[in-house]
């Protein structure tokens, strides 16, 4: 964003566009200003920070969640959207697929990426600190589809394998 390039453009800088992104433009909301009007969860707390009717967002849902220390919720899918979870502060566990036979665990720092229809469960792996994340949906929709899936005993740890990041135990 640095240098001297002219660009062209073709808004104006009248006084009514400037008086329309005051109001239409960038907003912020206060971490306090959550709104807790959200489906949620027994042990969960989601408030909605950006959505269509707090800011007219067309595309996305975000906000945040609280999870108890081991509540966990059921086995679901989000249809469609695609989630994005950033843990702030505790250790979150997810489980996924038809029996939801993987695992895998978070910490804060770390983002977790949920397809769409992949069932999955969250969990906070934590029996005695509250789970802090932030939530990202791909749409204003909310969509949760519960599913009666009978968990496996013992899940499969996943290690987040891609071709740069490979499973330590792998020989190469």
């Amino acid at each position: 964003m640095s240098g001297t390039h002219e660009h062209e453009h073709t808004h104006s800088h009248d006084h009514a566009d400037m008086k329309r992104w005051k109001h239409d433009g960038v907003r912020v909301i206060p971490g306090n200003q959550l709104d807790p009007n959200v489906p949620s969860t027994p042990g969960m707390d989601r408030k909605a920070a950006i959505n269509f009717a707090r800011v007219g967002a067309q595309k996305l849902w975000a906000g945040t969640v609280n999870i108890k220390p081991d509540a966990k919720t059921g086995a679901h899918h989000h249809g469609h959207l695609e989630s994005i979870i950033y843990v702030v502060k505790g250790k979150a566990r997810m489980r996924w697929g038809e029996k939801l036979q993987f695992t895998a665990e978070a910490g804060p720092g770390d983002f977790i990426f949920v397809p769409p229809y992949v069932p999955h469960q969250e969990i906070n792996a934590s029996r005695d600190e509250v789970l802090e994340c932030v939530l990202v949906r791909s749409d204003g929709e909310a969509v949760a589809i519960n599913l009666d899936i009978e968990p496996i005993e013992k899940p499969e740890t996943v290690l987040w394998i891609d071709p740069v990041h490979r499973d330590p135990a792998e020989k190469k």
